[in-house]
């Protein structure tokens, strides 16, 4: 592999010899996605294994004239039988947790100067497949998708003490993937004590968060920079928040100078939520929230009789909705939805005005995402100026020879005229 592809650090320890570790042996033609940096071999992609291997273990990955690859944790009931940890012989112990997480902290404090609530590990983009850590002030909250990492956990914890002394570290396991690797669904509390609500600080706007029983670790932080950018757009605006949650970009817009903000949301829980949110941040005079299908909001206020006329009352709509797709099936659903709210977005949309769109679908990518902002565009009869792009932020990164890891995109589009 080449050098620097994968940020490893650690030399290899001189008793971890190779013949000491199950082999896997990869088929003819399966090894250069992996030199190239993606981490998973999946069964198809092995030729045979040298040993019996324990689920969970530690194995060495070669190519079929057995040249050395790296080094990964093995699970036979998994369709990923290995996920590639290191490009040399390296034990794989709490030391070596240690030193990836203080590496990723580096990353986070060089792109994320002064933030305080952030992803520390993102799985593959930061070469710790199958784990996931965000900070939540002094609160960290695991994830471990794979069953190498779950059972490490405690040499995690471990790690995660030494290099950010957190006072409640917990684990929200709850998620359906598990089961692909054999595991049950779990949470609760792994190290400290029970840390009740924390309240994060995300650019300045404060977020009270129930950790336990929030959505994934417990909130969405891979829009933080977004937050800022998007804001920048609302001064002296009236927008609409379609899909607001606890009102991140709501709060944020208010507070850069919006004249008034709309947000929607399907759940009345998070609405209630959204609502305390405005008035801890000083901004419940400028923010209204609805609790309701957005879909159906959209179309109900972009409806007009045959005498009639929709009228335009928002100079920026900021559409940030959950995925639309759970696999490539979906597809097809997810472009219609797509558009849907586009078109109806755009009709809600001042001459002049901006809307700020979101897709966090890993199966449709940057290109496909704007042509269907474009194909509402041309049914809307509008006329389209590109004036940003957005990824997801920094604590998240993107490695581009592993696809997976990137899976946010946006874009902010100026209504630039109108066809008759």
């Amino acid at each position: 592999m080449n050098e620097g592809v994968m940020e490893f650090g650690r030399a290899a320890q001189s008793n971890v010899a190779g013949s000491a570790l199950p082999t896997v042996i990869l088929k003819p033609g399966e090894a250069d996605r992996l030199i190239a940096g993606h981490p998973w071999v999946y069964s198809g992609n092995i030729m045979r294994v040298t040993a019996q291997i324990d689920d969970g273990a530690v194995v060495q990955v070669k190519d079929h004239r057995q040249r050395f690859i790296g080094i990964g944790l093995f699970n036979s009931k998994s369709k990923i039988h290995v996920r590639l940890l290191n490009t040399e012989r390296t034990e794989i112990d709490e030391a070596f947790f240690e030193e990836r997480i203080r590496a990723a902290l580096a990353l986070r404090w060089k792109h994320l100067p002064g933030a305080t609530s952030f992803r520390v590990i993102n799985a593959e983009s930061d070469f710790l497949s199958g784990l996931i850590v965000d900070k939540y002030e002094d609160v960290l909250v695991l994830q471990t998708s794979s069953l190498g990492m779950d059972k490490r956990k405690h040499q995690i914890v471990a790690a995660l003490q030494k290099a950010l002394t957190p006072r409640a570290i917990l684990e929200r396991n709850e998620m359906a993937s598990r089961k692909f690797e054999g595991l049950p669904e779990v949470s609760g509390l792994l190290a400290g004590a029970e840390p009740g609500e924390v309240t994060i600080d995300l650019n300045g706007v404060k977020i009270p968060l129930n950790l336990p029983a929030g959505h994934k670790t417990g909130y969405y932080l891979d829009q933080q920079v977004n937050y800022r950018w998007v804001a920048e757009l609302a001064r002296g605006a009236r927008v609409l928040d379609c899909f607001c949650f606890l009102g991140g970009f709501t709060l944020h817009a208010a507070r850069a100078g919006a004249q008034q903000v709309h947000g929607l949301d399907q759940s009345a829980e998070a609405i209630a939520s959204a609502t305390r949110n405005a008035e801890l941040n000083g901004v419940a005079e400028k923010c209204s929230f609805e609790a309701t299908n957005v879909f159906d909001w959209l179309k109900a206020q972009t409806t007009a009789g045959p005498h009639e006329k929709v009228v335009p009352r928002y100079n920026l709509i900021i559409l940030d909705p959950p995925s639309f797709t759970r696999n490539r099936a979906s597809i097809p659903d997810a472009l219609r939805g797509y558009k849907e709210i586009h078109l109806r977005a755009l009709r809600l949309l001042k001459a002049g005005g901006t809307l700020a769109t979101f897709c966090c679908s890993h199966h449709i990518d940057a290109v496909l995402f704007q042509n269907v902002i474009l194909d509402a565009a041309y049914d809307a009869r509008k006329i389209l100026r590109k004036v940003a792009t957005y990824t997801q932020s920094p604590d998240h990164p993107v490695i581009p020879s592993i696809p997976e890891t990137e899976y946010l995109k946006g874009y902010a589009f100026e209504i630039a005229g109108s066809r008759a």
